[in-house]
Formats: C-alpha cells, structure tokens, sequence
C-alpha cells in the first residue's frame, strides 16, 4: 500500500485564476479532493476524472459536515494511502482552520503539506480598487476575524488596540457582527467619518462593493442587502476606490459564461472584458467502439481523391490510426484535402498537409455546393471519391447527397463523443445557484449532454440563462427541446461566436 499524505491548499477567493501553480498540481495528482463551499467551482476541472470528490460545504454557519467529521475523512483518506487535497478558499492558515487540521495530522503522523493561498484579506480590496497600503493614506494593515471579534466586545484593551494600531482594518466574516464592530471601533477612538467599504463576493461576477463613513457602514449595508460572503474594510485607503476600481467597470463584469467543451485561447476575450469563464465539458472525446471501418478504408487509400475533415478531433484520430497501422503522411500522396473550418485548416497545416479547399459555408448544401462547381464537374458528382473519417453517429446528410449526385464516399468512425458520468451532481448544483448568466454550445452533443445531465429540474435552471450556439445544427438541437438560442454566428466558429456573444452583451448595457 502507498504512503498516503495530505495536502492543505488554498484556493485564493474566488477568480480561478488566483490559484496557485503548486495548488493546481496538488488538485491535478489527488485521489481524495475534500472542498468548501466558498471555492471557485471551476477549479475543480483541474483534477483527475477518476479523483474522488468530498463536498464539506460550510456556509453562513450551516455546515455540511461537521469539522469532525471532515477530520476522519482527511486521516481515513491518507491512512487509506491516498493523496488528499484539503482545497480551501483563500488561505488555509487565514481564518481557515488549517492550523488545526494541520495539527491533527501531525499527531496522527501523516505526512502532510500546506500550500498558501491568495487571501481574501488582500485579494478582494484589490478587485474592489482599495490598496491596503498606501505613502499617502496607510502604512500599516490588520486582518481580523469578524466572526471571534464578536465575543470581545467587552476587551477595551482589545479595541483599543484595533482602532489605533493599523491604518487599515480588514474584518472577514464580519457581516452579521458589524453594529457592534463599528460601534466599538468608534467607543475607542476611530473617528465616525472614517471611510468604510463592505465589498460581497470580492473577485467574482457577483461583486458588490458599498462605501460609506464608518458610523453609517452597518445601515448601508442592511439598506444594500448585503449578505455573507463579505468582508470590511475600514480606513483612509477606502477614498481611493473611485480612482482605482477596475474590476467593476469591465464591459462584461458581471456574466459568468459556461462553455461545454475544453477551454481554448479562443475564450480569452470574454474573461479579458471581465466575463469569467466556467468551463464544464459535456462530451468526452473517446476512440471508437472498433475502428473496422477506418481500417478498411486505409487499406483502400489510393482509390480516394479528397479526404473531407470536419474537426481537429477526426484528423487527430485518422492520423493516429493511419500511424498504427504503419503508414503516415507520405500515404496521403495525390489526395486533395478539403478542411471545414478555419480552426481545421490551420491543425492540419500545423502537422504538415497543404490544406486545398476550405469552403465558406458548412452546411451540407453548401460543401455539395463547392464539389459541384470544380472545374470538370459537370452537374454532377459522377467520379468523385471522398472519404470523410468522423465521429459515431455523424449526420448522414452530406453524404447522401454525394450518392445521389453520382460520387461515392465513405464515412469509416474514428472517434466517438460520449456523456462524461461523473461530476453530473456538481453541475446541478452550480446551476442550481442561478449563477450561469450565459450558456454556449459547440455541437448538438454537448447541448443533449449538458440537458440530460441537468436532471428533472433543468427549466428552472436554464429559465434566465441565454444560450448561444455556434451555428444552425446546434440550434435546432436546443429548439427541438423547447428552448431558444439567442445567439448565433453568421460563421460557425468559436471565434465568430465570441464576437457575437461581446456585440449581443454591449447591446443590453
């Protein structure tokens, strides 16, 4: 059995991009991931598909498991030999009771290690535009549990301290306490117009940040309905929000847009403009059930005329059997390449193969379209050879039209898209959150996937969610279900559906 061990690492607050590089590698080897609720739950991509998940889920003092019972799960888990990750938000050793799960791993003697995390304390004054420090305004810093100080409201000592040591206070979890905080920084000395910032899910899309003088900062809040998860900030740095604040003024601040498929640069724009990206993939890229087809059609190479690509996905695959079975690019010799899509054309140019023809529309008219007009045709397809590797269960319509138009072609499967199983419960319950303000689909699939996965309450979930699609066949996926896709691009790219999703957005401001 292996030597099992822990890992206490924080998550930073919120935007997945604060997680640390060492933090993602710990996720990316763990057997056991025991998370809170407070983390991104994005972050959880970036672990195994067959890591175990535990949901310890503490929130505004409901606790979904006790700390007790989180501490057998840990020791069970490591003396089981498995490698634990302990994901916590923001810091374990910040208010995250790291230091007693790190204590009690100790006098178990399993071995463990802590990886910081981007605290809250520093991360969301940040995104709000509030430095802690500052030459002009504070030199000095104090984070302060919101929660404990409650129960020493009767040390002077103690607020005395607080309110005439540090130029700024940070107060997590301190929401529910603040009429008495603020009461007690102002009894020992803090004068009532110091300026005061309550900011609520500080680095994500549900940011709200409220600035008032100390002595009105508890009402400001109550009138703004700001509930937990917040922290204050109480100090002279506060008066450079309106100067500084950034976050809060990008175009797309405030959407959360879910993509179906893996994560690629050609997202980057939307998170550049202040949409975060949630990425939770519904179609699974697998090798076929057999690969008969294809072999026969390999065998048959020098009878085609045109190899038609219709992804990066299927001319991965093609090659890679090509390769197995002892042949590589050399074979390909005296076939003309057709690539739909840009993004094709360009991995198949990438690896080697001149690509000679990418048409302008994608549908099965118009690909027949640009058959039909080579030089030579003639009105119909009579001599063309196509063989057009693809998918399991790809549309027939294409091909159909080449036999009926007097051309052969054969469609061997070379990969297969299948329903991710695991992880379907995690999905559920961040849609549950009403937090998904936009949903984009590539393909039919991951459309019929993500719908089947969303279970018995999935109108509730999708009722305020836009949905954008990358072109009519996914469209009419989505709309065979009930539902509407409000945007679409003329070209099916994701690119193309980036810029349509920007353009759709600035047009409801």
């Amino acid at each position: 059995m292996k030597e099992g061990k822990v890992y206490l690492v924080g998550a930073g607050p919120g935007d997945v991009g604060l997680l640390t590089l060492k933090g993602q590698r710990c996720l990316q080897k763990a057997d056991l991931i025991v998370y809170d609720f407070h983390i991104n739950p994005q972050i959880l991509n970036y672990a195994r598909d067959d890591a175990e998940f535990v949901y310890a889920g503490k929130r505004g003092g409901h606790h979904e498991m006790s700390q007790d019972e989180i501490n057998r799960v840990l020791v069970e888990g490591a003396g089981a030999g498995k490698l634990v990750c302990r994901l916590k938000g923001g810091d374990p050793f910040v208010f995250g009771r790291g230091g007693e799960e790190a204590e009690l791993l100790s006098r178990e003697g399993i071995r463990f290690e802590v990886v910081p995390g981007v605290s809250s304390a520093v991360a969301v004054p940040a995104y709000a535009g509030i430095p802690l420090t500052h030459r002009r305004y504070a030199s000095s810093f104090a984070v302060i549990t919101g929660s404990e100080a409650a129960h020493k409201l009767e040390s002077g000592t103690y607020w005395s301290g607080l309110a005439k040591a540090c130029d700024t206070l940070v107060f997590l979890m301190g929401v529910k306490n603040m009429e008495a905080i603020t009461h007690k920084l102002m009894e020992h000395g803090l004068p009532p117009a110091t300026p005061a910032a309550l900011i609520r899910w500080g680095t994500r899309p549900e940011q709200r940040t409220v600035v008032a003088p100390l002595q009105e900062i508890a009402r400001a809040a109550k009138d703004s309905k700001i509930h937990p998860p917040a922290i204050m900030i109480v100090g002279k740095a506060v008066l450079l929000r309106d100067t500084l604040k950034w976050y809060e003024e990008k175009p797309l601040f405030g959407h959360r847009v879910l993509i179906t498929r893996e994560y690629t640069l050609d997202y980057e724009p939307l998170e550049e403009l202040g949409a975060e990206v949630f990425e939770f993939p519904t179609v699974r890229i697998m090798p076929p059930e057999s690969f008969d087809d294809a072999d026969r059609a390999i065998g048959r190479l020098h009878t085609y005329n045109w190899l038609v690509i219709t992804s990066a996905n299927a001319y991965r695959y093609f090659m890679e059997r090509l390769l197995n079975k002892g042949l590589d690019l050399r074979d390909l010799k005296g076939m003309n390449i057709c690539a739909i899509g840009s993004k094709t054309a360009q991995t198949i140019a990438s690896l080697g193969l001149r690509v000679d023809l990418v048409p302008d529309e994608f549908s099965a008219e118009g690909l027949t379209d640009v058959f039909l007009a080579r030089p030579g045709a003639g009105g119909d397809l009579t001599g063309l050879n196509i063989l057009l590797p693809r998918a399991a269960g790809g549309r027939d319509l294409f091909p159909e039209r080449v036999r009926q138009l007097g051309g052969k072609i054969d469609t061997p499967t070379v990969y297969r898209a299948v329903k991710p199983e695991k992880h379907g419960k995690r999905l559920q319950r961040f849609m549950s959150e009403g937090r998904i303000s936009l949903a984009t689909f590539t393909s039919g699939a991951a459309f019929n996937n993500f719908f089947d996965m969303l279970g018995e309450e999935r109108a509730a979930f999708l009722k305020d969610v836009t949905i954008a699609v990358i072109g009519p066949v996914t469209k009419t996926a989505v709309e065979t279900k009930g539902l509407t896709a409000t945007i679409m691009p003329s070209k099916a790219t994701i690119p193309a559906m980036v810029e349509e999703i920007i353009k759709w957005v600035s047009q409801q401001r």
